[in-house]
């Protein structure tokens, strides 16, 4: 098969369409002949050298695809060859195959088109497990999101509208303010020229919201807190950027008798996986099924065309997932 490899880190021009073994599906997993591949932020960073690949998983980039299921190994009886599926990946999703666990792969809906189901695994097994699992956003509460008009804010967005939740967004340009308006989100925030505590508090009568969903870091720890309800949750999910310093108010986090938790996805055992796809089918592939959270999809290209993706999303002005198809 062929499938995107680099041999050492750098930038995007270390990425090559390549002949590789062949993927087999081994006991408990089925073989995806994959449609599309997901970009995400984890990509480009193992591509720099700043993502180490955990233990059993395949180097090769990429952690969701969609595709059609090619095989299935001993002791898999949920899914068929013929299957149309998502899968969320701990790698290898660059590739025309790719082998995966059954317990993390996801049914694709008929009248969904199945190359931008790619954009879906990962966003949505992401946002539940804290979004959902964490943090426990329940309808009639309110979140924070902030990238607003990403692949992860944008699947946030609407699967916190279809909840029941008020929903803020944060970004940066008009056209990503407009995206997150018609996501579901009933607030949207100019972060360049808005500070987002005030309009939270401004919105919600001084209360703040229930739950932020952060994907900055260190330089937002601060006023996330400060924009947050008693009560609330903060679930960090990214860093874009270093700030060894960041302050946080102690005294306001026991006050406001708050939770701050940050998490990752790859690297969580198999067992954690399987039970968040679980849940996820459970909670959230209803409003799917329904086309009520629906990927947002801004840019398919050739995955020999991984280094101009890839430089797509370091440049930071897609609305969505950008995808890749063998």
């Amino acid at each position: 098969m062929h499938a995107i490899t680099f041999d050492a880190p750098g930038d995007e021009a270390v990425l090559v369409w390549s002949d590789v073994p062949d993927a087999v599906a081994g006991p408990g997993e089925v073989l995806i002949a994959v449609a599309a591949a997901g970009i995400n932020n984890a990509d480009l960073l193992q591509r720099r050298g700043h993502y180490p690949v955990p233990q059993g998983a395949s180097p090769i980039l990429g952690l969701e695809c969609s595709g059609t299921i090619a095989a299935v190994g001993e002791g898999v009886s949920d899914w068929h060859v013929g299957d149309r599926v998502c899968a969320l990946l701990s790698g290898g999703g660059y590739a025309e195959l790719v082998a995966v666990p059954a317990a993390q792969v996801l049914p694709v809906p008929d009248d969904l088109d199945l190359v931008a189901a790619a954009g879906l695994p990962e966003a949505a097994c992401t946002v539940y497990s804290n979004v959902g699992m964490v943090a426990g956003l329940r309808p009639g509460q309110s979140l924070l999101v902030h990238g607003g008009g990403s692949g992860m804010g944008s699947h946030a967005i609407q699967w916190a509208n279809a909840l029941g939740a008020l929903v803020f967004a944060t970004a940066g340009s008009t056209p990503k303010l407009e995206a997150a308006r018609r996501f579901g989100a009933d607030v949207v925030i100019n972060h360049r020229d808005e500070d987002f505590v005030t309009v939270v508090r401004e919105q919600t009568d001084g209360a703040g919201v229930d739950v932020v969903l952060d994907i900055v870091g260190p330089t937002y720890l601060q006023r996330n807190l400060e924009a947050l309800a008693v009560n609330g949750d903060l679930v960090v999910i990214g860093s874009t950027g270093s700030a060894p310093d960041a302050p946080l108010d102690l005294g306001l986090l026991m006050r406001k008798r708050a939770s701050v938790t940050a998490t990752t996805l790859r690297a969580r055992p198999a067992e954690e996986k399987a039970e968040i796809v679980a849940a996820v089918r459970r909670e959230v592939w209803p409003f799917v099924e329904r086309g009520r959270v629906a990927p947002v999809v801004d840019t398919v290209l050739p995955m020999a065309q991984a280094a101009d993706a890839h430089r797509l999303v370091a440049e930071g002005a897609t609305i969505g997932k950008v995808l890749l198809t063998p």
